[in-house]
């Protein structure tokens, strides 16, 4: 137990009363019962990899407020960005604020044409991208867009073609994995077998709707494509494509399937074709996921979404509060891991983000380090899937 945690149950009169219940757990806290070791601790400051390699690369579509962070992580990797293209004034005006060393083009086809470019970055409408990335390819460009990369399997199919005639990478910036530090190290824990086989994965994705500030995609209010399905491809498809990535990443699954899913409009009346809850269950071939999603993250919370992350591994357990630690403290990605010795808190704050180098890395060498491309695919098409079979609930 934190320190925070033992002194606000001490000051609420908890202890005591704890003590005086019944039960074998109060019993042995009352008798002094021995407990399993705890820990705090932060991971050491490491510092970010200095970049390798140079590559120019171009932003056509800024629809959404992701591109930032997908610039920023290019940018880390040792990427120029040379020009940038958007559709909505309000995009462009911030985008060059942001960026005033960049050249804005009238048209997609200034970036597309250019071969002195070699990746294209896009957080075009959700519906727009994959068309785009595929145009990029063709003109010999690799491709990087926001999540959700791909909204219907006619695109998948389309994708996976190009990426076949072309052998250019078709990559899709999986945030909440990719740039989430905490997330990155447990990707590491899980890989020397820390935990153990790991058997499922829990995935609970709170976000919200109107944010006050930041680069997140909320701070100016929602755009009109935001409600509409067939734009921004659902619930399931849009936000739950982070959280199905994560799952397959971390089971190391290659194969899986939908086994139910749901959706519903609970709050948004004015909006009835829009979903602001969801869930879904899915079965790899080695683990098993559940995945809940929802546009309700109260303003009380001080951030857009309290994300959580749970690994069930055979020898032990791994939780991430991604953004917030609810009533203890307000910084993000904090790891806790219990295995067969102790229980502890690590702090992740200082660990570096390795997607960037990694991915300017595979432009360069035609390699696969920062994503794999087959897992990357596999996530869009099984949230696509998830979507269209969703059971629509109407609750009363």
């Amino acid at each position: 137990m934190s320190t925070a945690r033992r002194d606000f149950l001490k000051q609420a009169g908890l202890m005591g009363s704890i003590a005086m219940l019944g039960g074998p757990g109060a019993g042995a806290m009352a008798s002094g019962t021995k407990l399993a070791s705890a820990s705090e601790e932060s991971l050491p400051l490491q510092a970010e990899e200095t970049p390798k390699y140079h590559i120019k690369f171009a932003v056509c579509g800024m629809s959404h407020d992701h591109i930032y962070g997908m610039v920023g992580a290019i940018q880390r990797g040792g990427g120029e960005l040379v020009a940038a293209w958007g559709s909505e004034e309000d995009k462009i005006a911030a985008f060059t604020k942001r960026f005033p060393n960049a050249r804005i083009v009238k048209t997609q086809d200034e970036t597309l044409n250019d071969p002195s470019i070699q990746l294209v970055l896009s957080s075009q409408i959700a519906s727009e991208r994959a068309p785009l990335g595929v145009r990029a390819m063709k003109l010999g460009k690799d491709f990087l867009s926001d999540k959700p990369g791909i909204t219907t399997l006619e695109q998948l199919a389309e994708v996976r073609k190009t990426i076949a005639e072309t052998k250019r990478i078709y990559a899709i910036m999986y945030s909440e994995r990719l740039e989430v530090k905490a997330a990155v190290y447990a990707g590491t824990l899980v890989q020397q077998g820390a935990i153990g086989k790991v058997i499922q994965t829990i995935n609970i994705a709170p976000h919200q709707i109107f944010q006050h500030s930041g680069v997140a995609g909320g701070g100016s209010g929602r755009p009109d494509w935001f409600w509409n399905p067939e734009q921004y491809g659902g619930i399931l498809c849009d936000i739950g494509s982070h959280q199905v990535d994560q799952f397959l990443f971390y089971t190391g699954s290659t194969e899986a399937e939908v086994v139910e899913s749901q959706i519903a409009n609970v709050r948004h009346p004015d909006h009835p074709r829009f979903q602001d809850f969801g869930d879904m269950v899915l079965r790899g071939n080695r683990g098993l996921g559940y995945v809940r999603l929802d546009w309700f993250t109260p303003d009380g919370l001080g951030t857009w979404g309290d994300g959580r992350l749970f690994i069930l591994g055979t020898d032990g357990y791994i939780e991430i509060r991604k953004y917030t630690d609810v009533a203890v403290k307000p910084q993000g990605n904090n790891l806790f891991i219990v295995d067969g010795k102790q229980a502890r808190s690590i702090d992740c704050n200082n660990m570096p983000l390795p997607f960037g180098p990694q991915f300017v890395g595979d432009v360069v060498n035609r390699t696969h380090v920062a994503q794999d491309q087959a897992q990357c695919l596999l996530a869009a098409e099984l949230v696509i899937k998830a979507q269209l079979a969703a059971k629509r609930v109407t609750l009363q």
